[in-house]
């Protein structure tokens, strides 16, 4: 069930209710724009990885800055983007099951749909729901460039693939998808960008097989915020998938703090909003935003405004921030009621917990947006 949103638009900042999940636009818009301007120097288009945000509102204004499209990696998720207004969505995943072949297909006979294959067996469950729809759907193949996970092997497994699919009554190939997900959070630049550069050759050279043999690829998919000026420079991708750039989490900093490049291009733009709930002493102060509020897959969060305390920990509702003698004699001190900001250690998971995002610039909220796709685990 939908959660009454814990802000209305005019209050001041210091007035939301906690926990809750906030949004700095002045910081947001500038990531929008420095990735925008970025891209479009490259020659290249961005696709905006939408299980970063789950909002529409957003992809819109990704879009409104030249983005093609979104990417998503659920139908759920596409679902929410298309009746929110995105009309071109990738399907950077694949989808197993009649089901939701079925409502994908339904999906693409209103807007431009296309979706990722690595399986034969799937190929030909994806004609048959296209066939069943009446439509004829875009599959990518989608090949593995070192994140050991999804996709075929590059080269004669991915022609293969790409054939069968050009062969298919209802299919087209429409390119292929390679994403290093690994990648993303290497820390050494130089390591990163050398995992990046032995993905470009694998992906040039299946590009160039599969047009040897009479298939040309639309799309060439992949990137994200930790790699995504390596991918537009090769000359081989021309769509990229970075979503984290939009708001930024704690783990993308660390890339920084080795030496880890661009990154700081983008600025922290989300963070969860708690209130001191305990100060039991001089040792710690305890937030009313634990597990059930932040992700702590990449970590535990992070203070905004200061950076010289710790999250210690976190149990279901509780955050616990360790304290410092020093502290305590300045006039920061902690006292319950405060208010803080964490930035967390993985946006993405961080941003399913919520229904809402509050909005703000300066010290009043300004908007409030459903995170629409919030739960589209299927």
């Amino acid at each position: 069930m939908m959660q009454y949103p814990p802000a209305e638009v005019g209050m001041a900042v210091a007035d939301v209710d906690t926990p809750a999940l906030l949004v700095d636009l002045d910081a947001f818009e500038r990531n929008l724009k420095t990735m925008a301007d970025a891209v479009a120097a490259s020659g290249v288009k961005l696709r905006a990885h939408s299980k970063t945000h789950k909002c529409p509102v957003v992809a819109r204004r990704q879009m409104a800055l030249g983005a093609v499209g979104a990417c998503c990696q659920k139908v759920s998720e596409a679902e929410a983007m298309v009746y929110g207004g995105v009309t071109d969505v990738l399907v950077s995943n694949e989808i197993v099951g009649r089901a939701k072949l079925r409502r994908l297909c339904a999906l693409a006979s209103q807007a431009r749909i296309a979706v990722c294959a690595d399986d034969s067996g799937n190929v030909d469950d994806l004609n048959a729901a296209a066939g069943e729809a009446g439509i004829t759907l875009s599959v990518l193949v989608e090949i593995d460039v070192g994140a050991n996970r999804c996709g075929v092997q590059p080269g004669d497994e991915a022609l293969a693939l790409a054939q069968k699919i050009d062969r298919a009554p209802n299919l087209r190939f429409g390119g292929l998808q390679s994403y290093h997900g690994r990648a993303q959070h290497i820390r050494d630049f130089d390591e990163r960008r050398a995992a990046i550069e032995s993905a470009v050759v694998m992906t040039r050279d299946t590009v160039g097989l599969l047009a040897r043999k009479g298939l040309s690829c639309d799309i060439v998919g992949g990137a994200g915020t930790g790699t995504y000026q390596f991918e537009a420079a090769s000359g081989v991708y021309n769509e990229l998938q970075a979503g984290s750039y939009a708001f930024m989490d704690a783990d993308y900093r660390l890339n920084l703090k080795q030496g880890g490049g661009f990154i700081d291009e983008f600025e922290n733009a989300l963070f969860v909003y708690a209130t001191v709930m305990s100060k039991p002493g001089e040792t710690h102060a305890v937030v009313d935003a634990g597990l059930k509020a932040y992700s702590v897959d990449s970590g535990l969060p992070v203070l905004r405004d200061f950076p010289e305390l710790n999250v210690a920990g976190a149990s279901d509702e509780h955050g616990k921030i360790m304290l410092t003698p020093a502290f305590n004699d300045s006039n920061k001190s902690l006292h319950v009621g405060d208010k803080v900001f964490l930035i967390p250690g993985h946006v993405d998971p961080t941003v399913n917990l919520y229904d809402w995002y509050v909005c703000y610039r300066g010290d009043r909220v300004e908007a409030v947006w459903p995170i629409t796709a919030r739960g589209a685990l299927q």
